[in-house]
């Protein structure tokens, strides 16, 4: 049995990296000044930043065409048996449900593409990938593989600490007043993802106090609701970032210290559809359940 795996841009796996492990990316629609781009083809991060802080451009990210899905899809199909489908969370991208529903409703597709609502993104949604490749070298079918993914969606954890208030503001997330005060303040919101949405978990006025309240967040969720599957290796850990990798390194390391018995697997730049909204200089670590 014959298992494509597809996922998109959100997860930060890169062609080249997808090219090794035998994966295929469907490409996140980044749209400057009205005009449309895919990452990670002939448009790079660099590219995306350098629009994004540029107060004359307009910037803003799109999802997938289920349309061009589906061609993707097809093609897979004459050399697959099975293809699961590994995209950005609906509470991140309504368009994950239309095409969770199109492979489940289109006779084509219809036990043969298992398209998840994953629940997952960057951090989280790249360590779904390498469960299913993991899953698969073991011989489990697409079914299998698709229940456990379901049945572990929500069981991952995200938090954020942004630089600034300005991409917030511009991305419509706070009212100028809002935004006006907090910069005035001098307030760093930690963000967090929780399986849905990007909202809010805390403020603080320093990156220190930033790093700590995520340090924080992070132990409470690893000891309680999370302390079952810790117990048995099953977390993993990661950082992200916005254009600071040489910070997000430092913080692995302090993560490393503090949780010695989950592997930190990663330390990526956060995917685009997040970064939108909260702009460079932003630092963020996550921990997921794995196979």
């Amino acid at each position: 049995m014959s298992i494509a795996i597809v996922t998109d841009s959100n997860c930060g796996i890169t062609v080249k990296q997808a090219e090794e492990l035998g994966i295929e990316i469907q490409p996140t629609p980044l749209i400057i000044n009205g005009e449309m781009h895919f990452e990670e083809e002939g448009f790079t991060q660099e590219q995306f930043y350098d629009a994004l802080t540029d107060d004359k451009t307009t910037v803003a990210t799109s999802q997938p065409n289920p349309y061009d899905v589906a061609e993707r899809w097809r093609r897979l199909l004459k050399t697959h048996d099975e293809i699961i489908y590994l995209p950005i969370s609906s509470g991140l991208s309504q368009t994950a449900l239309t095409i969770k529903n199109m492979a489940e409703t289109e006779p084509e597709f219809k036990g043969k593409v298992y398209a998840l609502d994953n629940h997952r993104v960057s951090l989280t949604q790249k360590t779904t990938v390498f469960d299913c490749l993991k899953m698969i070298k073991e011989g489990k079918t697409a079914k299998q593989i698709y229940d456990w993914l379901n049945e572990t969606a929500k069981l991952s954890s995200i938090y954020i600490a942004v630089a600034t208030l300005k991409f917030l503001k511009k991305s419509g997330r706070l009212t100028p007043a809002v935004a006006a005060i907090g910069t005035l303040l001098k307030i760093k919101p930690v963000l967090q993802i929780q399986g849905q949405v990007l909202d809010k978990y805390a403020q603080v006025r320093k990156m220190s106090d930033a790093k700590k309240t995520m340090i924080d967040a992070l132990r409470n969720d690893l000891e309680t609701r999370f302390k079952e599957y810790r117990q048995k290796g099953k977390m993993v850990i990661g950082v992200a970032h916005t254009q600071c990798f040489e910070e997000a390194q430092k913080f692995a390391e302090e993560l490393k210290a503090e949780f010695p018995d989950c592997e930190l697997r990663y330390v990526d730049p956060l995917s685009l559809s997040v970064a939108i909204h909260i702009g460079p200089g932003a630092l963020a670590c996550g921990c997921s359940v794995v196979y």
